[in-house]
């Protein structure tokens, strides 16, 4: 009987009671069943959006004299219907996935990339000078080089607005929006220029074709589809990991929230802003890289259908989130592909798409400018 009160003292102090570990336990439970709700309510909030803005469009589809059904059927058959596509519908989605999680990047550190356009164009282009003018090399080395010309004079090119953002407090949206003037004005320079295919008869305003041995591989054999949609899952798993699990992402989280209070926990707010501007511009960057090694070949103008813009909508309705973005970028993609399916079919115009497009974000934004004043109130 003396025994049992020896062993409870011997026992050490920092064993934690059962009732302690209970309650531990029931914390980590509550947590995660909370963590799961807010998913899940994000998850209907953006379900929502979608049947908001296809019911808004429907009506007008109907008011011009078109089945709504009929055009919504022929949307959902030209865009997931057949392997075709399928295939167009990965390629829409692999750059504006890119472009989102660089732009999710921008906004979590506090910063407006609207630049996103004329950093692709400025990856279109470091692509193809390292796919034209490098010897000859092994596809394994030739590809990583032509990603890495990509990204780097994306991120060069918004280096700039970032740093005068962060050091001097100009307007990132209005240096971004002139650079992207800047870089269509560059790149038609270049494909008229210095650039040009002179071995066309007439000459083209485009480049020669790139290095076998710089161009992706199919994703899927006779499509378009390209190895940059794994490329762009890549980089989302990446974008997620820095943001939720390195002290970058912190800093940068920080900065976006508090960039004085962050100052004063000892974050270099310039340098984080401005890194973070630079990887969305990489980001951006490794898109265009996609469009000249993946789907042109070739250096040209109009490369991209406002890819840069769409994804800002793309980032907005993923939640700036990088598995949100994956799903909204596909979701963004669809509806490019299905639009012109729809418009072929059934003569609905492709503006509508873009009205569409216009309507999921304004819902999706809508409900959680309501959900804050909630809190607030």
């Amino acid at each position: 009987m003396d025994s049992i009160p020896e062993q409870r003292a011997e026992m050490p102090e920092d064993c934690p009671e059962p009732q302690a570990g209970r309650q531990n336990w029931l914390t980590i439970t509550a947590e995660a069943v909370t963590a799961s709700a807010s998913d899940l309510g994000e998850l209907a909030m953006g379900l929502a959006a979608i049947v908001a803005a296809l019911a808004v469009v429907a009506v007008l589809i109907g008011l011009a004299g078109i089945n709504p059904i009929d055009a919504y059927a022929a949307l959902v058959n030209g865009s997931l219907g057949s392997l075709n596509g399928i295939s167009e519908t990965l390629v829409r989605a692999t750059p504006l996935m890119l472009i989102g999680l660089g732009i999710a990047i921008a906004f979590r550190a506090g910063m407006w990339n609207i630049g996103a356009e004329g950093q692709l164009l400025l990856g279109a282009i470091g692509a193809t000078v390292v796919g034209l003018y490098l010897p000859p090399l092994p596809g394994l080395i030739h590809i990583p080089l032509v990603m890495l010309g990509g990204f780097a004079l994306g991120l060069v090119w918004a280096a700039i607005p970032g740093y005068l953002k962060a050091k001097r407090g100009v307007n990132e949206i209005v240096v971004t929006i002139m650079m992207n003037y800047l870089a269509v004005f560059l790149l038609s320079y270049l494909v008229t220029g210095p650039l040009r295919d002179n071995s066309r008869v007439p000459p083209m305003p485009q480049s020669p074709l790139l290095a076998t041995s710089a161009l992706l591989p199919k994703l899927i054999p006779a499509t378009r589809a390209h190895a940059g949609f794994l490329i762009a899952i890549l980089a989302a798993i990446a974008v997620w990991f820095v943001l939720e699990r390195t002290t970058l992402g912190y800093e940068i989280k920080a900065v976006g929230a508090n960039p004085t209070a962050a100052r004063y926990g000892g974050i270099n707010a310039i340098l984080t802003a401005t890194v973070a501007m630079m990887l969305s511009g990489g980001l951006a960057g490794l898109a265009g890289m996609g469009e000249i090694s993946g789907v042109h070949r070739y250096l040209l103008e109009g490369i991209s259908p406002g890819y840069g813009y769409l994804a800002i909508a793309v980032a907005l309705f993923g939640g700036l989130n990088p598995v949100g973005i994956v799903f909204s970028a596909l979701f963004f993609g669809a509806l490019m592909v299905g639009a012109e399916s729809m418009q072929r079919a059934v003569g609905v115009p492709i503006a509508t798409i873009y009205m569409l497009q216009g309507l999921v974000v304004i819902f999706v934004l809508a409900r959680r400018v309501l959900r804050r004043r909630r809190v607030r109130a």
